[in-house]
């Protein structure tokens, strides 16, 4: 279900070393939520989903570096580990106290490291289809695992370049396509999504760099295991049950992993689940359980 309501908000530059990002901030009430997008998206992947949480909830969204309106600087070192510098920078700076993490596809590592370095700062923590360390039932989309095979990313990274990048763009298509459900809103955020990308500077390097270092960041992030069982702020884990890639098994293996966590599965919707479902997620957010509540 659509919700036709216009959102205000503020617009934010907020420093990160010397380089800015683009931030939006919604008025209401204490947690915030703090809204991240994965790779190749934008802030945008949640405009279906904020007139349903503002009003009630201050919520907080952002470009990480690289992506849609913030800065891309040329050879910066576009890390899951530098992701977190990022968030920090954005909650420092917006002067975020107790917050809610709303992860969703790449943004699960930079966010679950910030999180379990500050466990004491976090509300609550909701995964959205997304990942962290290695997984049994973890399938990479198909270009994802094209553009971060080590050898095969090169032949990839030239191919996809050639005739101003006409084949890039009909892999995107194609690829981010197959993460919605509806057509209507393929037509909507297809082109919505993909502008960074035509953008100059454009988005492009930022998502090689990221998918170069997709297969250490997943190694490295499954020696944090110890540290997931560990953590005891509330957890919400709301998937997509229809996406084929961060799927099912990948939602019950993140409930194993942290003890206080509750798991919803939303029959029918894909891999950008804010989109398709925003009604159900957003009831989901709302109603997630806070650590000064437990």
């Amino acid at each position: 279900m659509l919700k036709e309501q216009t959102v205000s908000y503020t617009e934010h530059v907020v420093q990160r070393g010397p380089y800015h990002l683009s931030v939006r901030e919604y008025p209401g009430e204490e947690p915030a939520i703090v809204l991240m997008h994965g790779f190749p998206d934008t802030l945008h992947l949640y405009d279906r989903l904020l007139p349903w949480l503002s009003p009630p909830r201050r919520v907080v969204t952002f470009d990480f570096l690289g992506w849609g309106t913030s800065e891309k600087p040329a050879g910066y070192p576009y890390t899951a580990a530098n992701q977190v510098g990022d968030v920090d920078a954005v909650i420092e700076q917006l002067h975020l106290q107790q917050v809610v993490l709303v992860a969703h596809d790449a943004s699960g590592p930079p966010a679950i490291d910030w999180a379990l370095a500050h466990a004491d700062r976090v509300a609550a923590l909701v995964l959205l289809n997304t990942y962290y360390g290695a997984m049994p039932a973890l399938r990479p989309p198909e270009a994802i695992l094209l553009f971060s095979t080590p050898l095969v990313r090169n032949v990839a990274r030239a191919v996809s370049k050639a005739f101003h990048n006409w084949l890039f763009r009909k892999m995107y298509w194609w690829q981010v396509g197959r993460f919605m459900r509806e057509a209507p809103d393929r037509e909507e955020f297809l082109p919505l999504l993909y502008q960074q990308f035509a953008a100059t500077p454009s988005t492009q390097p930022a998502f090689f760099r990221l998918n170069e270092d997709l297969l250490f960041t997943v190694r490295d992030r499954t020696k944090r295991i110890p540290q997931m069982n560990a953590f005891r702020p509330p957890v919400r884990i709301i998937f997509g049950a229809s996406d084929p890639y961060l799927n099912v098994g990948v939602a019950r293996r993140f409930h194993e992993l942290f003890p206080t966590s509750e798991l919803f599965l939303l029959p029918g919707a894909y891999h950008y689940v804010q989109i398709d479902e925003p009604e159900q997620v957003a009831h989901l957010l709302l109603s997630t359980p806070l650590a000064h509540e437990a």
